[in-house]
């Protein structure tokens, strides 16, 4: 599952292909469950837009190597792949697919991946949080104030009165990170809209976690079905409002 890039697109998506090409050779689409889920309801991704998008090709170089580690050479041995791309959508949204997802989530045979940078920041993001005089604002907000709903306090108890900005970035990308290790959907669409946050698959990551909600509530041991976060990097130190960064979670859950 990953978000889309190069359109517009309300809700979930699936591929048209049957197979997804990768330099060391192809991943086959799962044709059987496409069907099933666009009988439920999922749109279908445009063929040059499946082509332009990168959220979801960029992961099966690896998939395929990590696929290898497990199956050995032959990739006619391999599970088959149902790339799906999510667009935007409200909470509810969120929930009506991750509903519909859940018996899939539930089957022990399958995992689901999800394709998710978390905060851009810079002027070509249109997104430049910076603590200012008790508050974060963004330098490129198009409101009065552009104040964003952040725990200043946290903030200047570990970084001092005058936090640089990456670690205005880390405290929004951690606020994000709590929030999806609470298992509560609402809790995670809530941070990232209140932060104005710019997790670029934060509806693939919605979706998903509206669907393990679904399962935690029929029942699950204690601690699975949550996420648990076990990398996180920014590719630049941001300290002037010229610069520019993007932040990268990992984490996974088990059900």
């Amino acid at each position: 599952m990953g978000p889309s890039h190069t359109y517009y697109l309300r809700g979930c998506a699936l591929t048209t292909y049957d197979k997804y090409e990768t330099p060391f050779g192809d991943l086959v689409v799962d044709k059987a469950t496409t069907t099933e889920l666009q009988q439920k309801g999922l749109a279908l991704i445009p063929r040059q837009r499946d082509v332009d998008e990168h959220s979801l090709e960029m992961h099966l170089p690896y998939l395929w190597k990590r696929l290898e580690q497990t199956f050995g050479n032959d990739g006619s041995k391999f599970p088959t792949i149902v790339p799906i791309l999510v667009g935007d959508g409200s909470a509810d949204n969120e929930k009506a697919f991750g509903t519909l997802l859940a018996p899939f989530l539930r089957e022990p045979t399958n995992a689901f991946i999800v394709s998710s940078d978390f905060c851009h920041w810079g002027s070509r993001f249109g997104y430049r949080p910076r603590y200012s005089n008790g508050a974060v604002r963004n330098l490129d907000s198009r409101g009065t104030s552009g104040d964003l709903k952040v725990d200043t306090e946290a903030l200047e108890k570990t970084t001092g009165l005058e936090p640089p900005i990456h670690e205005v970035i880390r405290v929004l990308d951690e606020m994000a990170m709590d929030a999806a290790k609470t298992g509560a959907h609402s809790n995670f669409y809530e941070v990232v809209q209140s932060t104005e946050n710019t997790v670029c698959g934060r509806h693939p990551i919605g979706v998903v976690m509206a669907g393990l909600e679904v399962l935690a509530k029929e029942g699950l041991e204690e601690g699975k079905g949550r996420f648990r976060f076990i990398q996180y990097q920014r590719s630049n130190l941001v300290k002037r409002t010229s610069d520019s960064s993007v932040s990268y979670a990992s984490a996974f859950a088990v059900v």
